[in-house]
């Protein structure tokens, strides 16, 4: 009973004194580490989705038992944690000595952690669910904490900034990497899914007026593609975003 309720409030696998890299001791399967675990788990889920994903899956494509996996790790969910912090190794993060100025650096890691978030639609849900605190991950955090800094913000104000930044690029990034996944379930190209939900929407008596309402916006908003017009709308927020802090920080200036 000790050990279940001690399993339940586990918060992170990092702070179990680390994740094993090798096996918990003799008898572990040949040709099996951490590493490559973790690596066939983040291709897995970039192929399969969360949903699917098992550890007898995982397994199967190991071809090796599933008891053999748990020689490595304890449970599913810390194979997950894992897998998120090794998405983030993926970012090529800036040198943070690097005399740039904020907004430019601002933006890089914005557009950093968006691409992240398309190329790897699970990974939104795990940011949800785990404590994230893997090095790849604290690397990221890091990082923007000190550009941020360097904004001319005041202290009580540097953590609302992130917040306005990186979750608006958390919920672009997430409806940007699903709409990618559902148009290619569907087995259509983003630009053909788009134009038939488009179309079946403004067939439908509930929702025409709204879409005709819309559409002004809508052809205002330019870009002949999807991905045009994805591009066009991030990068647009993001200007609003970065302005934002510049006029809060001329504020705090003039009183």
């Amino acid at each position: 009973m000790a050990d279940t309720a001690k399993r339940r409030a586990r918060a992170s696998v990092w702070l179990e004194g680390g994740p094993r890299r090798g096996g918990r001791g003799g008898g572990q399967p040949s040709g099996l580490d951490r590493e490559r675990i973790v690596a066939v788990t983040v291709r897995l889920l970039d192929a399969e989705g969360l949903a699917k994903f098992s550890m007898r899956r995982l397994a199967t494509e190991l071809d090796v038992t599933a008891m053999s996996v748990y020689w490595y790790v304890d449970t599913k969910d810390d194979l997950l944690e894992l897998a998120l912090d090794a998405a983030f190794g993926e970012l090529t993060l800036p040198d943070p000595e690097a005399d740039e100025d904020w907004r430019d650096q601002l933006r890089a890691l914005a557009r950093m952690y968006r691409d992240l978030l398309v190329r790897h639609p699970w990974l939104s849900p795990l940011i949800g669910t785990y404590v994230n605190i893997g090095p790849n991950s604290l690397a990221f955090s890091r990082l923007v904490q000190r550009i941020i800094r360097r904004t001319g913000l005041p202290a009580h104000g540097l953590v609302a900034a992130i917040s306005a930044v990186f979750q608006f690029v958390y919920g672009f990034g997430t409806m940007e990497g699903h709409f990618l996944a559902r148009s290619a379930a569907f087995g259509m190209t983003p630009d053909d899914y788009f134009h038939h939900a488009m179309s079946m929407v403004t067939q439908a008596p509930d929702t025409s007026d709204i879409v005709q309402d819309a559409s002004e916006l809508m052809a205002a908003r330019g870009g002949d593609t999807v991905e045009e017009m994805w591009e066009r709308d991030f990068e647009f927020a993001l200007d609003l975003l970065v302005a934002g802090i510049e006029a809060m920080v001329q504020k705090t200036r003039h009183g």
